[in-house]
């Protein structure tokens, strides 16, 4: 699904160079559930970003599906991200004058997706949430838990065929960041692929395999006990 070698992100001020991807060789396989970890600034979230299209790495390979995305331009990316990847974000990066619906709704927009495929499938995604009573409110009214239920909801309505996560339990409490994992679980569980970045080891349970950076380095792999014995063992 994802293949990176030898990848490389730079940035530049006047007089220094700060490598925050240093010659990452990574794979991805379709179905895994992989958490990235390691300390503040180490990259993480510079790999993810990069991961998502997001941003552009300066130089090595970046193959999705098949096909060498490293070099292309921004509108090219944006082309790719349309149903081939979901994001959720620790903020959750709802808008705030658009209903629980219509958050859910806005990547099928960009999709171009017919109103009423559209109706059917957020109406369907916000019940597998169980935030389907909420959808005529506005994000401010709910709960943190609640919002990032919606983005989750936001981040697979297209089916994508891979979930990006940035810390998705930073701001949540134990019980909620416990029911937004057991979520992801169940998400991994029916084949998709999730990438995640977290500080929380206990998050980290949940993945197939942890990674970790350090300056922008892969440092260790560690393969973990199949999710699903994880998730029974914390129900």
């Amino acid at each position: 699904m994802i293949k990176l070698k030898n990848l490389k992100r730079s940035f530049r001020t006047e007089n220094v160079e700060t490598l925050a991807i240093n010659d990452v060789s990574l794979h991805i396989r379709e179905n895994e559930f992989v958490a990235i970890m390691g300390p503040s600034g180490c990259g993480k979230s510079t790999l993810l970003n990069t991961l998502g299209l997001l941003d552009q790495p300066s130089s090595g390979s970046y193959m999705f599906g098949g096909y060498e995305v490293s070099k292309l331009s921004d509108d090219q990316r944006a082309q790719i991200r349309k149903g081939n990847l979901g994001f959720i974000f620790q903020n959750f990066n709802l808008i705030d004058t658009l209903t629980v619906f219509e958050n859910v709704e806005l990547p099928l927009l960009f999709m171009k997706v017919p109103k009423h495929e559209r109706k059917q499938k957020v109406e369907a995604v916000l019940e597998r949430m169980k935030i389907g009573h909420r959808a005529k409110h506005y994000p401010q009214q709910l709960s943190g838990g609640q919002q990032q239920r919606v983005a989750i909801a936001r981040a697979v309505v297209t089916s994508p065929k891979v979930i990006l996560a940035d810390e998705p339990t930073g701001n949540l409490d134990s019980k909620n960041g416990q029911e937004v994992m057991n979520l992801l679980s169940e998400l991994s569980q029916e084949g998709a692929t999730i990438v995640m970045v977290t500080h929380s080891d206990y998050d980290a349970q949940f993945a197939h395999r942890i990674i970790n950076l350090f300056d922008g380095k892969i440092v260790s792999e560690t393969m973990n006990e199949p999710v699903e014995m994880k998730t029974e063992m914390l129900n």
